[in-house]
């Protein structure tokens, strides 16, 4: 799961085709069309966190918005990355998520779980496996509102680390899921622009 460099795309194929066999692991409570469930009751050591902007105006901004989406560019900062970059934004898709944190690598696998695609949201839900360094599950949407223009950007989680590394690092875990969050957004506010 850490490696000193980058791994291969065929080292990345493997693990795809491995996390693919392997059970997403994590809890009920979130859903892609309603966020987490108000009544749901996390199980011990999760947190939630949750996060919306506006990213642009118009529906030329929701489409590009929409490509962005399909190109992966909200992972897309330098330090992270998505690693099978031709993957689909589609139900059972394993999604590869490489970071470069603290001089090691890492490639997390994810299996998107819910799809929206409407004249209004697009977006995903996706549910970690075990070859991931958190458990937990996350969702990315974007929401146009036909009425103000504004196309907004939601990034939503519930998690846990799970790799012992992750949780003996706990304050560097959330660190790196907080600029995770800040990147994205910001890296949306870009994409979001009419060409």
């Amino acid at each position: 799961m850490f490696t000193l460099s980058q791994l291969p795309a065929a080292a990345i194929a493997q693990r795809v085709a491995a996390a693919a066999k392997l059970p997403s692991n994590s809890p009920p409570g979130l859903s892609l069309a309603n966020g987490l469930d108000p009544s749901a009751l996390l199980p011990f050591g999760f947190v939630h966190d949750h996060s919306r902007s506006c990213i642009g105006h118009g529906e030329p901004a929701f489409n590009a918005a929409k490509q962005a989406f399909r190109q992966w560019a909200m992972f897309n900062h330098g330090w992270t990355r998505v690693a099978n970059p031709t993957a689909h934004i589609e139900i059972g898709q394993i999604i590869a998520m490489e970071a470069h944190t603290l001089a090691l690598w890492t490639v997390n696998m994810s299996r998107i779980v819910e799809t929206v695609d409407t004249a209004t949201r697009f977006g995903f839900l996706y549910a970690t496996t075990p070859m991931h360094v958190e458990q937990g599950a996350e969702r990315f949407l974007l929401e146009f509102d036909p009425v103000s223009g504004n196309v907004h950007y939601v990034l939503e989680a519930i998690s846990r680390p799970r790799h012992l590394f992750a949780r003996l690092g706990l304050p560097l875990s959330r660190h790196f899921q907080h600029q995770f969050v800040r990147e994205s957004h910001s890296r949306m506010r870009q994409e979001a622009v009419a060409p």
